[in-house]
């Protein structure tokens, strides 16, 4: 595939992202294999390679015997055409097959506005994007990640979804799928034997009824299928893989470092948060773990920087001491440690100094929201006091450049709480003023604001959306309160509606999404492709109303879309976390004291490290 290509690959961007061949990529030989598998990432390799999930769970498939894993990345619109002009259907990277010859298509959901990309990495692999369409002979195409909370919107094009995390089940699945090869049985014997494996969802095995106000009336599983499907979770963090020889990428990619999770989940209940509620409950890997798998990454990778990360890394009950034990080898290397996800109120000089013992590297602090109301709304537990102790400390010690990320169109939000993330920001700026020692050194503030988009599995699930009228308002506000030293950017409102849609809509949206693919839509997550005409031409032309899904609030008793998809999370709690909410009532984290979320056994919160 590659051989009949290469003449082509000068004239597109990027060609390395299409060739292959990095140090640390498994070539296995065919005649060994009897699964094959394609793991799909539906963006450009930069942002695929980036993702540390595609890593571990390519390095764990391939150390099965009998079984090789290969990558598949959506290809630029350059490459795009090449491969349609050249007739040449999408490969993957480690051999130059064509996708339609694999067993497995496996595709990973990480943002909603990648699902015109799963259509056209179908289309260009010559594989019908509708499942009823597919033959026994075509792969099976199953999808995890983030979006799988709420699968329906993809469940015409999906054969099956995991949910949760996959290390243990995708191991089990595919020594399904490979007795299944095996045996010569119908593809629906395999849909209904693992619809059998918790965490597996097979959506053709549910039927959905609609009342005439398009309100959901019944989800019915069919033939004897679990009426919930709980996620699955890997309760010892310690056994999970690591890739200790990773790939080593051709090019410059998005997050070029070497990664390791310090936990997984998050004790904090940040009311926007899928992530934090869906990943439930922490788990925490031992320093001694990490100190070795983090040496033999750096060795095998040749990465000048390690980045320990988790959905808020400060709050990993043994960071001080790990940070020595890792800058012990890391400090002759000349290489850097960096902390993402770093808490304000868990900010210290000491912290500080670790991250700059080798070269500094960005500070980032999100405080969300601009006044404390508005922190308790959505259950920040942050003050201002935190958030400026945490930047003088910064500012002090030779930082001067910092970046403040906020969120706009949250729930009960008024035009005064919005003017005070200018205001905020304002203050951070005199705060430098003052505790700067050298006055010729410049400061570097930039914020920027989100937009609020409801998610499935969180306390507001239920909220409507800001409209984008509205949003581009409130963005107006914040732009005309901040000074012109600091910089100010905002996301397109327009990208969030259209998320917000997929993020809470149902199986209906499936014809929308493939009028949309067909009208041109693809790589909606970039804004020099995004096109909202499109998309309103695609809803327009299926006689849905995008409003339906975005802009409208939803009452408890409801039947969601992703009612029978289970994060262990229960209904109540979400409610009543909502209700507190509009009272400005924050929680208390869960190491401080048990809110009952529905995670706890034996009357102890499993989020509470013994």
């Amino acid at each position: 595939m590659l051989t009949k290509l290469s003449r082509h690959l000068s004239g597109v961007r990027r060609p390395a992202r299409y060739t292959g061949g990095e140090v640390g990529a498994v070539i296995k030989d065919k005649h060994d294999i009897d699964l094959r598998v394609a793991f799909c990432f539906p963006d450009t390799y930069e942002i695929g390679m980036s993702c540390l999930g595609l890593r571990i769970l390519y390095d764990l498939i391939n150390r099965q015997p009998g079984i090789w894993c290969e990558r598949a990345f959506a290809p630029w619109d350059d490459m795009r055409q090449v491969l349609i002009r050249t007739k040449t259907p999408l490969y993957a990277l480690e051999s130059g097959d064509g996708l339609c010859g694999f067993d497995v298509l496996a595709f990973t959901l990480q943002y909603e506005m990648s699902y015109t990309n799963v259509l056209s990495m179908l289309d260009l692999a010559g594989i019908p994007l509708r499942a009823d369409n597919r033959g026994e002979r075509h792969p099976i195409v199953i999808a995890g990640g983030p979006c799988t909370f709420n699968p329906e919107p993809l469940a015409d094009f999906i054969d099956l979804f995991v949910i949760g995390e996959g290390e243990e089940v995708i191991i089990e699945l595919l020594g399904c799928i490979r007795t299944w090869k095996k045996s010569g049985d119908s593809k629906a014997a395999l849909l209904t034997d693992v619809c059998r494996i918790p965490g597996v969802y097979v959506p053709s095995l549910y039927n959905v009824s609609y009342g005439k106000d398009g309100l959901i009336t019944e989800i019915t599983p069919l033939h004897g299928t679990p009426e919930t499907v709980d996620k699955r979770i890997i309760k010892d963090f310690d056994s999970v893989c690591v890739p200790e020889r990773p790939i080593v990428p051709n090019i410059e990619i998005v997050h070029d470092r070497a990664a390791l999770e310090l936990f997984r989940g998050c004790i904090r209940g940040c009311r926007f948060c899928q992530a934090g509620f869906t990943s439930r409950p922490v788990r925490e890997k031992s320093p001694q773990t990490l100190c070795r798998q983090a040496k033999s990454v750096i060795e095998n990778s040749g990465c000048s920087e390690i980045g320990l990360v988790s959905l808020s890394t400060s709050d990993y009950t043994y960071l001080r001491p790990l940070c020595d034990s890792i800058l012990e080898w890391c400090e002759p290397m000349r290489v850097s440690l960096s902390l993402p996800s770093l808490r304000a109120d868990s900010f210290s000089k000491e912290l500080l100094n670790k991250v700059q013992k080798v070269r500094k590297s960005g500070l980032t602090f999100a405080p969300e929201a601009g006044t404390p109301r508005m922190r308790d709304v959505i259950n920040k537990n942050l003050t201002e006091k935190d958030l400026m102790d945490a930047l003088q400390t910064a500012f002090l010690g030779g930082w001067n450049g910092v970046k403040l990320y906020f969120m706009i169109g949250l729930p009960t939000e008024t035009d005064e709480d919005v003017r005070e993330i200018g205001e905020l920001c304002n203050r951070v700026y005199y705060m430098w003023r003052q505790s700067r020692q050298d006055k010729g050194r410049s400061v570097r503030i930039s914020s920027g604001a989100s937009c609020f988009v409801p998610k499935p599995h969180t306390p507001f699930q239920w909220e409507p959306m800001d409209s984008v009228q509205a949003l581009r308002r409130k963005a107006g506000l914040v732009k005309d309160t901040v000074r012109k030293q600091i910089t100010f950017r905002w996301h397109d409102p327009l990208t969030s509606y259209i998320e917000a849609v997929f993020a809470r809509g149902d199986r209906r949206l499936g014809k929308v999404l493939e009028q949309a693919y067909r009208l041109g839509c693809r790589m909606d997550g970039w804004s020099e492709f995004f096109s909202s005409e499109r998309w309103m031409e695609a809803f327009r032309l299926e006689g849905l109303d995008p409003d339906f899904y975005a802009l409208r609030r939803r009452d408890f008793d409801e039947i969601l879309p992703w009612a029978h998809i289970s994060c262990g999370v229960s209904r109540e709690y979400l409610q009543n976390e909502c209700r507190r909410a509009y009272a400005a009532q924050p929680t208390p984290d869960c190491r401080s004291e048990c809110s009952g979320c529905g995670l706890g056994s034996n009357g102890r919160c499993l989020n509470v490290t013994p």
